[in-house]
């Protein structure tokens, strides 16, 4: 008796996040044909499934850099496919609010990357900044109008029904256990059978470096994972925040620091922090892999960002065990919120690419393994090393600049 053929399509993508489902979509689109594979039983259930759900604008990054110029394009097509899909989203500005004179050139700052990158903002005073958010305190601050919430799993689940209804599969439950590149086609092995992709994209977000070690790459990078916790609000404090409301961030770290933000479910919640995980999927200090977290500690990048930023380090696992610092931090901007109003309220965990020599890469990093005919070629894979915050929010075009960069954009 003869086994079925193994199934065969154009395109396999690794990884059941909002960068993978974005990415088959935009496959689909250009008719593919397409299969996803997700080893959980559910979509989008890390990065994506846990982060403050905000619509970034694209303020914050460097001009020319891929965050800079997806995101501003990501903001304002998360925003028409929420509204062509029906889906929960608002559209409520926000304000970067400076809290100290050493400060305001970082606001500055902020206001020329806005500016270069074609994002609407506008300097405001103390009285300017109250006319938005009354309860915030400051010096001055950023209104940056196109700024909004959404439920980016919401958004995930609606791009798998679409690469369904279009013809591609979802697989759910399948792990990915081996890689083969052979001339014309890559198989991707997994305990559930192999399947075959022309070419292959790996979007394995907290196991991207694995999968791409897996795979016979260096990806040159590890995978640190940083815990980032939430705190709810009381119906009282909660009353003191209209939308968003962020501090200026530290350009030293690729993350935006402690802000305020009002859900789509209109509870308010502030954070995250920022503390190492005990586990690739760590979202709480009862989880533990003593595996694990030797590989990050013993990693000679982590190490020297050990080195380098042991103070800051110690501020956020302060900020996580004590609800007295955390509100400090939230003090900051909204002085009358009390540590008896906050309560925790979840966890993410980000994916942060570190290089060996310590370097927290910014920006989203993409490795080609070409196949024979070179980079985006039949049997090769292109692995996605670095997609944390905004890549919720620039999925819809990080998919199609990944279909470019395979060469697979069109049938």
């Amino acid at each position: 008796m003869s086994l079925p053929p193994t199934p065969s399509y154009d395109l396999v993508v690794v990884g059941g996040g909002i960068v993978g489902l974005a990415t088959a979509y935009a496959a689909t689109n250009a008719g593919l044909s397409v299969a996803v594979v997700e080893r959980e039983m559910r979509l989008a259930n890390h990065q994506t499934g846990n982060n403050s759900n905000v619509i970034h604008s694209g303020l914050y990054y460097a001009p020319g850099g891929y965050k800079a110029r997806l995101a501003v394009a990501g903001c304002a097509e998360t925003v028409a496919f929420c509204r062509e899909h029906e889906l929960p989203h608002q559209v409520c500005g926000k304000l970067v609010v400076a809290t100290e004179p050493e400060e305001l050139p970082r606001l500055d700052e902020l206001a020329r990357r806005g500016d270069a990158n074609g994002v609407e903002n506008h300097r405001l005073d103390e009285h300017g900044m109250r006319e938005h958010e009354p309860d915030v305190r400051g010096l001055a601050a950023l209104w940056v109008p196109s700024t909004g919430i959404c439920d980016y799993r919401s958004i995930a689940e609606k791009l798998g029904e679409l690469v369904e209804k279009q013809g591609g599969e979802v697989h759910l439950g399948r792990t990915v256990t081996g890689f083969a590149r052979r001339p014309a086609d890559v198989v991707v092995r997994t305990q559930r059978g192999d399947l075959l992709g022309k070419r292959v994209v790996v979007c394995g977000g907290l196991r991207c470096d694995e999968l791409a070690t897996m795979a016979g790459a260096d990806p040159g990078v590890r995978i640190v994972p940083f815990r980032g916790e939430y705190s709810g609000f009381s119906e009282r404090a909660a009353s003191l925040v209209r939308g968003l409301i962020y501090p200026v961030p530290d350009p030293a770290f690729p993350f935006l620091g402690v802000h305020a933000t009002r859900g789509i479910d209109g509870h308010v919640h502030a954070g995250p922090n920022a503390v190492l995980a005990m586990a690739r999927e760590g979202y709480s200090w009862g989880t533990i892999k003593p595996k694990e977290l030797l590989g990050t500690l013993t990693y000679p990048g982590m190490l020297k960002v050990a080195r380098t930023h042991w103070r800051y380090g110690i501020g956020e696992v302060q900020r996580s065990l004590s609800r007295k610092a955390m509100v400090r931090q939230i003090q900051r901007m909204l002085p009358d919120v009390q540590a008896e109003d906050l309560h925790p309220a979840g966890a993410g965990v980000r994916a942060q690419a570190v290089k060996a020599d310590g370097t927290l890469v910014d920006d989203f990093l993409f490795l080609d393994q070409p196949g024979p005919g070179g980079a985006g070629g039949a049997g090769s894979i292109l692995h996605v090393l670095n997609a944390p915050s905004p890549a919720a929010t620039a999925a819809l075009p990080i998919g199609r600049e990944i279909l470019t960069r395979l060469g697979a954009d069109s049938a």
